[in-house]
C-alpha cells in the first residue's frame, strides 16, 4: 500500500520522523476541515443545520490546536517562533520577523566562526542584515 505523504523513501526515515509527518498531515487535514466547514456554515439557510456545523468545527479547532502543540514540543525552534506570534497583538508580520530573528539566535551554532567574522554565505545581508 503507497502513500504519498513522504517525500523520501519511508523505510529510510525513523519512526520519529514518520510519526511526525503523520501529523503534519493530519494538521492540514484540519486546516482543510476548518476551511470547509465555514464555507458551508455561511451558506447554510437552516439554523439548526447551523448550529451543527458549529458544533463540529468546534471539534475541528480543538484537533487542529492539539496536533499544533504535539508537533511544536517536539520542535523546539518552531516552539520559539511561534511563542513570538501567537497570542501577540501587533502587526503579524513584523512578529514573524522578529520571532524567526530570535529563533535563528537562539539556535545558531555558538562556534560558527566563519559566520562570526563575517565570512559566511552573505544571507544575512538579503535579510537587511550586514
Amino acid at each position: 500500500m503507497g502513500f504519498d505523504q513522504y517525500h523520501e523513501p519511508a523505510g529510510e526515515l525513523s519512526a520519529e520522523t514518520r510519526t511526525f509527518a503523520r501529523m503534519c498531515a493530519n494538521l492540514t487535514e484540519e486546516a482543510e476541515a476548518i476551511g470547509w466547514y465555514h464555507q458551508r456554515i455561511s451558506v447554510e439557510p437552516d439554523a439548526a443545520s447551523r448550529a451543527i456545523m458549529h458544533d463540529s468545527l468546534a471539534e475541528e479547532y480543538k484537533h487542529f490546536s492539539m496536533e499544533l502543540e504535539f508537533l511544536l514540543r517536539r520542535t523546539p525552534v518552531w516552539r520559539e517562533t511561534a511563542h513570538g506570534i501567537l497570542f501577540q497583538s501587533g502587526d503579524i508580520v513584523e512578529l514573524g520577523n522578529a520571532a524567526e530573528g530570535d529563533a535563528d539566535a537562539a539556535t545558531a551554532p555558538a562556534t560558527d566562526s566563519a559566520a562570526a567574522d563575517g565570512a559566511g554565505l552573505g544571507i544575512g545581508s538579503l535579510q537587511g542584515r550586514a
